[in-house]
């Protein structure tokens, strides 16, 4: 496959003005803005440093920095023992263990997360929100497996004012003939502005948290960032929506029995026109990802419209070479793209 640059595609981009541009992004999103706080090994090693004794066997005997392959050699040892009956005590261990690595994955994101969303260097939040601005601008969607915040705090911080998650509030003590000023507001619930919705967690995201009817968005105030306030829900025994890790077949399992995240995946299913993804290798364990592609193409078949390509950002020949062996899952034309050639920060 020929790797063209991120141009080709602003090319493509120019030249199909009647075709929808959405954009998918991965880890590798955070990692260019920081790899010492985003990356596995930060979040690894994080974990390492709480010397909890369960976890420390865990890492030490599945030497990988990959959560999810972690959690699924977990879950692969709990059906082991299962079908040769080894007993409840040592599942119900495992099940404990797995529980912890996910709160801790979890306590790692928030505590090796900047402090705040101006932690961000003006000039790097601009050239961030300049990139996001080619798919919202245009009537695209931007869709997101990240569960840090750092693509809310651009789009907040920089006023994208055609962006919308899909929260909203309602007036608490509305009242006919009652002065604006005098209304009392309700938390952010998802879902009072879905239909007009352009931005989707996939997998979750820090700020998003279920309240059994209702999902509620953490917000900024006066009194407290908003890195603190989840902190604070957190030290509760409240956790963000967060899909951590498993196979595609579990991780979409999850998706669905969460009607926030079922939705952000059904919207993926149906974009049409062209997809780019920056930061997202599509490896083993995002395979949901893929069908959810393949749903958006109607499955190869001819009737439109439909979604009828996908640039992949690549970092290297590793890279490409997977992309190349993968190709074949996709039933939607692929293309690459040199993902380095994308000033995403501003720093070129």
């Amino acid at each position: 496959m020929k790797i063209e640059n991120f141009n080709d595609v602003l090319l493509s981009r120019i030249k199909n003005r009647d075709r929808d541009f959405h954009l998918l992004l991965g880890n590798g999103f955070s990692m260019a803005y920081d790899p010492d706080i985003f990356s596995y090994n930060a979040l690894h090693s994080f974990i390492e440093k709480m010397e909890d004794e369960d976890l420390s066997k865990i890492l030490n005997v599945i030497e990988t920095k990959n959560f999810e392959l972690i959690m699924q050699n977990l879950d692969s040892l709990t059906a082991l023992i299962g079908a040769f009956d080894g007993g409840q005590d040592i599942k119900n261990k495992i099940k404990i263990a797995s529980e912890k690595l996910k709160v801790s994955l979890l306590d790692a994101v928030r505590s090796l997360h900047p402090e705040h969303v101006f932690k961000v260097p003006e000039d790097e939040a601009k050239a961030c929100a300049k990139f996001l601005n080619l798919f919202l601008s245009r009537g695209g969607s931007v869709f997101s497996t990240n569960y840090d915040l750092l693509l809310y705090w651009i789009l907040m911080r920089s006023e994208i004012v055609n962006h919308v998650d899909g929260c909203g509030r309602e007036i608490l003590n509305y009242e006919p003939g009652m002065d604006r000023d005098d209304f009392e507001w309700s938390e952010l619930f998802w879902g009072r502005n879905k239909k007009r919705q352009n931005v989707f967690y996939v997998h979750g995201a820090l700020p998003f948290f279920d309240a059994g009817s209702e999902i509620v968005k953490e917000e900024y105030s006066e009194s407290a960032y908003l890195l603190q306030k989840i902190s604070t829900r957190m030290e509760r025994g409240e956790y963000p929506i967060f899909v951590t890790a498993g196979s595609g077949d579990e991780k979409l399992t999850h998706i669905m029995h969460n009607h926030y995240l079922s939705f952000c995946f059904d919207k993926l299913s149906e974009i049409t026109g062209t997809l780019v993804t920056f930061g997202f290798n599509f490896g083993e364990y995002d395979r949901h990802i893929v069908e959810a592609i393949n749903r958006a193409a109607k499955k190869g078949r001819k009737e439109f419209p439909k979604l009828v390509s996908v640039y992949i950002g690549v970092y290297s020949e590793a890279d490409k070479k997977h992309i190349e062996e993968i190709e074949h899952l996709f039933m939607v034309k692929v293309r690459i793209f040199d993902a380095k050639t994308v000033d995403l920060w501003g720093r070129d």
